[in-house]
């Protein structure tokens, strides 16, 4: 239910005015136009008159009587008629008069109307004000409530980032602690192997290290007799080279040198396999190629794979056995021509190869 407006002091007087201010200029217009239709009256004529009859009979005194009132009745037409102009002169004075109160009248009301007008442009600027104020009190309402629907939004999307973010770190811990446990799975398979194959060859222990140590005892001897060899045969080559035709010395020093990436490429096979350690995983018939560089002095300068072998902890300790042979002393004072095959090159390794 709304409530009813209570009229304001000018409300309440403002018909009252309009109909008071129209009726007299309604009374004004009536008398001006009455004023107006008046038709022009002809001059008074004395009210009185008199016919006056020459009788020879009458006496003076008869005449002079006659003249007397003959007189007096002019004198009173002629007061009558300035009581009537004067009369005329009061009307015209009122109308006059009636005229400038309405002028008077319709100033004081065109006054009113123009406060009224003034009042009620006021208060339809106070209006439009208060309805500017409400809009823009409606626009901020509006705007913060789209501004919180915003931040409840990116709030959301937060909420959602992070627990998509959780959800996803979950689920890599859960591959991960899989991963772990599968290779916690698979170690404890190989040693579980490892130990019931050490648990079959508990007999033949004795035997094999005895085997082994003479094996490793050979392997020396033969690297040694290898190496002896090598110096015999390059010290061989040099006198041949310093003693036959120059046709010769070429063909003799190509062999030589065949001789020696050869005698060379067994070295760094047989160094790699003393450092080796043998992963759970290697088995017979895989094959790593690895691409080595050497300095000058022998040293191995880095080691890496160009072809793996698919098992990943064999290629690893294929590597860390060729990065611990460290330098090659054999190396040092070869010519360049010699050592230039060696700076970088590929070479295979298998579990043979490493002494498996």
């Amino acid at each position: 239910m709304q409530p009813i407006r209570e009229p304001s002091a000018s409300e309440s007087y403002f018909w009252p005015s309009v109909w008071a201010v129209a009726l007299h200029v309604l009374i004004f217009g009536l008398l001006f136009v009455s004023f107006a239709m008046t038709p022009e009256l002809p001059e008074s004529k004395p009210i009185v008159q008199a016919t006056l009859y020459q009788l020879k009979s009458k006496s003076q005194a008869t005449t002079q009587t006659n003249q007397k009132l003959a007189g007096e009745a002019k004198k009173s037409a002629a007061r009558q008629t300035e009581v009537e102009q004067m009369e005329q002169k009061k009307v015209e004075q009122e109308a006059i008069k009636a005229a400038e109160q309405k002028k008077a009248d319709a100033a004081q009301k065109a006054e009113e109307q123009k406060a009224e007008e003034a009042k009620k442009a006021d208060d339809a600027k106070k209006a439009d004000d208060a309805k500017k104020a409400e809009a823009k009190k409606a626009d901020d309402a509006k705007k913060a409530a789209e501004e919180k629907q915003l931040a409840d939004i990116a709030k959301k999307k937060a909420e959602d980032d992070a627990k998509k973010k959780a959800e996803e770190d979950a689920k890599r811990a859960a591959a991960e602690e899989a991963k772990k446990q599968a290779a916690e799975d698979a170690k404890k398979q190989a040693a579980d192997d490892a130990k019931k194959k050490a648990a079959e060859d508990a007999k033949k222990k004795a035997f094999e290290d005895a085997k082994k140590k003479a094996a490793d005892d050979a392997k020396k001897k033969a690297q040694d007799a290898a190496r002896k060899s090598a110096e015999d045969k390059k010290a061989q080559a040099l006198a041949d080279l310093l003693s036959d035709k120059p046709e010769r010395q070429q063909a003799l020093a190509d062999e030589k040198g065949d001789e020696v990436a050869g005698s060379f490429d067994d070295l760094i096979r047989s160094r790699a396999a003393e450092g080796w350690a043998r992963p759970p995983s290697a088995r017979k018939g895989m094959t790593v190629v690895l691409q080595i560089g050497m300095l000058p002095d022998g040293t191995v300068s880095s080691v890496t794979v160009a072809k793996s072998s698919g098992d990943g902890p064999f290629d690893s300790s294929a590597v860390a056995a060729v990065k611990n042979i460290g330098r090659l002393t054999e190396m040092q004072g070869m010519k360049p021509s010699d050592f230039a095959p060696y700076r970088s090159f590929k070479m295979t390794f298998t579990p043979e190869d490493l002494a498996l």
